[in-house]
C-alpha cells in the first residue's frame, strides 16, 4: 500500500516534530495519529490551514510544555507503592497494568491519564520498577513502581533488602523442621 502524507500536529516520538510532513502506513494514520489528533492529512487545504495557524499551535505546544515542566519538578522523584498478593518466589498473582500505576499516581496527588504510563508488559513480579510518564511528548518523567505485599515489605524493598524467599531456603527450612519433628516423635517412643 502506499504511504499515507501527515502534518503532525505535535511532536511525535520517533516520527518528527510540529509541522513535519511526513509519510506513514495508512494504518497507522487512519488508526492513530487522526483520530488522537496528533495530525492532519496532507491535504493541500489542510496545508494551508496549517500555515494559518501554525503561531498559534506552537504557542499552545509551549504553554503546555511549560505546565509539563513544572509538573514534572514537583513529581521529580515519585515513588508509588502497590500492594498485590505474590507466591513465595516472588511472582505475582495477578498483573501491575497502567491502569493500576496510573490509579497510584493519583493517589498520590498528580492527574496522569493510563495513556501517559508508558510499560512494555505488565509487571508480574514483586519489586522496584522505574515507569516513563510522558507528562507531554516532550517532558518524561520517570516514576518508581514498588510492588509488594505488604507496606513494611514495600519499605525493606525501598531500602534495597531483598524479601523474595528463595525457594531453596524455603525447602531447607522445611527439611529441618521435618528432621526436628522425626526426633521429637522418636524421642517420645523410647
Amino acid at each position: 500500500m502506499a504511504a499515507t502524507e501527515i502534518i503532525l500536529l505535535q511532536r511525535v516520538e520517533h516520527l518528527g516534530q510540529i509541522g513535519e510532513v511526513v509519510k506513514v502506513r495508512p494504518g497507522y494514520a487512519r488508526n492513530y495519529l487522526l483520530p488522537q489528533g496528533k495530525a492532519i492529512r496532507a491535504t493541500a487545504a489542510n496545508r494551508e490551514r496549517f500555515e494559518r495557524e501554525r503561531v498559534q499551535l506552537e504557542a499552545q505546544n509551549i504553554k503546555r510544555r511549560d505546565e509539563a515542566e513544572r509538573l514534572s519538578e514537583r513529581m521529580e522523584g515519585l515513588s508509588v507503592i502497590l500492594i498485590r498478593q505474590a507466591g513465595d518466589g516472588g511472582n505475582l498473582y495477578g498483573s501491575v497494568n497502567t491502569r493500576d500505576i496510573a490509579q497510584a499516581i493519583k493517589e498520590a496527588g498528580f492527574t496522569v491519564d493510563r495513556q501517559q504510563v508508558s510499560l512494555h508488559a505488565p509487571i508480574k513480579l514483586l519489586g522496584l520498577f522505574k515507569v516513563k510518564v510522558a507528562l507531554h511528548p516532550e517532558v518524561v518523567v520517570p516514576v518508581t513502581v514498588n510492588v509488594a505485599r505488604s507496606e513494611e515489605e514495600a519499605e525493606r524493598q525501598a531500602r534495597g533488602e531483598s524479601v523474595v524467599i528463595k525457594e531453596e531456603t524455603v525447602a531447607l527450612e522445611e527439611t529441618e523442621a521435618f528432621a526436628e519433628n522425626n526426633q521429637e516423635e522418636s524421642a517420645s517412643k523410647e
